[in-house]
Order: structure tokens, then sequence, then C-alpha cells
């Protein structure tokens, strides 16, 4: 019986060597090398600090900015900690009150814009974390931040054909902006 208790214990912690220290420490070896942005955390860097992750999305509020789409992460927008959906059917009227609310908040931001607003600017997507929106999300902004900017449209439109993604391997997703970037390149114009 000793015999086999030892021959078990020497095997847990073999294994445990190999699969909680070694096996670790090979694989962050291989992607600190091979992928060393990705391995990191995807960080967007300005002036040389890191100001987010390209990731993970962000919360905008001023006028100057594209608006990022809703987070649903609770105890604060975009925690990373805490990815999740609200769980929310589309006959729940916490969510219609929520999309009402944000409608009214675009609306009452940019009143002459009289386009219809597209369902990202007032849905969090499944994860609560997307750092992208939608070209039409986009385009719809545009006027606002053109304006509390003093810019031309043209020029806020080119900076967001700039920062579109196009669909993944040519076919996989939609096309789509992310919105940390696009307000670097916006706060990089004089």
């Amino acid at each position: 019986m000793f015999r086999d208790f030892r021959a078990a214990a020497v095997m847990l912690l073999v294994l445990s060597v190999v699969t909680g220290i070694a096996y670790p420490l090979v694989v962050t070896g291989i992607a600190q090398v091979a992928f060393p942005g990705k391995a990191n955390g995807s960080l967007i860097e300005s002036g040389g600090k890191p100001v987010g992750s390209e990731l993970i999305g962000q919360t905008f509020a001023e006028p100057k900015h594209f608006w990022s789409r809703p987070s649903a992460t609770s105890p604060y927008s975009y925690n990373a900690s805490s990815s999740s959906g609200s769980n929310q059917g589309p006959l729940n009227p916490a969510l219609t009150d929520a999309v009402a609310a944000r409608i009214k908040a675009l609306r009452d931001s940019d009143p002459g814009n009289t386009a219809p607003v597209p369902a990202d600017l007032v849905t969090a997507s499944g994860r609560g974390l997307d750092p992208h929106i939608s070209p039409a999300a986009a385009e719809y902004q545009v006027a606002r931040v053109a304006k509390a900017r003093s810019l031309d449209a043209q020029k806020v439109r080119a900076l967001v054909a700039e920062a579109t993604e196009g669909r993944q391997l040519g076919f996989l997703g939609e096309p789509r902006v992310n919105v940390l970037r696009l307000n670097l390149a916006l706060d990089a114009v004089r």
C-alpha cells in the first residue's frame, strides 16, 4: 500500500510540475516570441504609454469623440473582469427603457441628426466589451464630432474610412471601426 501511495504522490508531483509550471511557461514563451503584441493584451499606445486594448472597449462621452457601443458589464462599463451580456430579451421593459434612453441621449447630443439610429449604438454586444462600432454607427456620429472639433465632415469621414477594418480573411464578420483607434487618430489632427 505504501508503494502505491508513493507512486501516486510522485505522479501527482510530476504532472503538477509539467502541467502547472512547465507547459504554461513554454506556451507563454512561444506566444511572447511569435505574437508579443497579442500575448501582452493587444495594447494600444499613445505617446509611448498604453491607453487601452484593441480588444476591450472604452467609454467616451464627450461630443468631440466617437461614442462606443454600450456595455452591459457591471459594476461599471467595459469591466473586463465581468464580461457578459445583459441577458435581457427584446420584450424586457428594462431593455426597452435603456434603448429609449440611449436613443434620446444620441438625439439630444445632435438635434439636427434625423437619420435612423444604428442598433449597435443603443444595444450592448454579447460579451459587453466590444471595442468596435459599425461603419454606419460611425457615419451617424460624423456631423456631431466634426462640429465639436470644428473640422470639415469630409476630413472626419476620411479618418473613419482609414480606421475601418474589413472582414477577417475577406469573408468572416462585418466591416467594423475600432473606436479607440479612431478617437486617437482624431486627437492627432491639429
